[in-house]
């Protein structure tokens, strides 16, 4: 199993929770210290269990936006155990847009790493899974893919673009015996969404999230949104005639002008 964007944050949390279940994982991320110490943090995890269930963990330096690292990446992982029967394309980063100011170059670098970097990292597993006839294909969406929100055009951008894109790439590979899932979590307390001001609502915890979403993965969901009353909210917003979501959206923003 390899998981892009494991340093900090979802990456991390999934991390750990896969290693407690006894997966064998590569965790990709640029700063491959990190990564050993998450790697350690593991180590004690296992020997704290006590359930005979010992993970495989392995550290990749690897950046998504550069295509041969994802392939290097990649490469390094099936030479240690064979195979990589599930890829969970989690890097990514916010943006907090000045609307009256848009920074081109701020907001290429969300889409390089959100959009592009997801499609290198896929493209670095698909050739070896279609060969196979087997692999789940799992990105780490957001319930920010449904709609426009305020300050937030690079980023909703890019979680609509990834989804649009695991759900062609659904029909594309399902004649090949390959599983895609796409996750949509609300608000979740990890860096991406630390110092914000504003409440955020159904606001979770890291540990309970990861939980939900693992349950979903090892389920091969096709489409998992939570939590259930937030992504209740934001799919009635998709039929909301645009005055009135406009109405409500601008008297519900979750981002402060100079935050994250």
């Amino acid at each position: 199993m390899l998981i892009t964007g494991a340093s900090s944050g979802i990456g991390r949390g999934l991390a750990v929770e896969l290693a407690r279940r006894g997966a064998n994982l590569g965790l990709v991320a640029r700063r491959k210290e990190v990564l050993d110490e998450i790697i350690t943090e593991i180590g004690g995890s296992e020997n704290a269990n006590g359930d005979g269930r010992s993970a495989n963990v392995f550290a990749i330096s690897g950046d998504v936006q550069d295509a041969d690292s994802m392939r290097a990446a990649a490469e390094q992982l099936r030479s240690r155990f064979g195979k990589i029967d599930v890829l969970i394309a989690n890097a990514g980063i916010g943006g907090n847009d000045d609307p009256t100011r848009l920074d081109a170059a701020k907001f290429a670098n969300v889409i390089n790493t959100n959009v592009i970097g997801v499609s290198n990292s896929v493209a670095a597993v698909i050739p070896d899974m279609v060969k196979r006839a087997s692999g789940q294909l799992v990105v780490i969406s957001s319930l920010a893919a449904y709609r426009g929100l305020p300050k937030s055009a690079a980023y909703c951008a890019s979680k609509a673009a990834v989804s649009a894109m695991f759900e062609s790439l659904r029909l594309d590979l399902k004649p090949c015996g390959i599983d895609v899932t796409i996750i949509h979590p609300g608000f979740i307390k990890t860096p991406l969404t630390a110092g914000r001001r504003a409440k955020l609502p159904w606001f979770l915890e890291l540990e309970p999230a990861v939980k939900k979403m693992v349950r979903a993965i090892e389920k091969r969901k096709k489409s998992y949104a939570f939590p259930w009353q937030l992504a209740a909210i934001v799919r009635t917003g998709m039929v909301m005639p645009n005055a009135m979501y406009d109405w409500i959206a601008n008297r519900n923003s979750f981002r402060e002008q100079n935050g994250l």
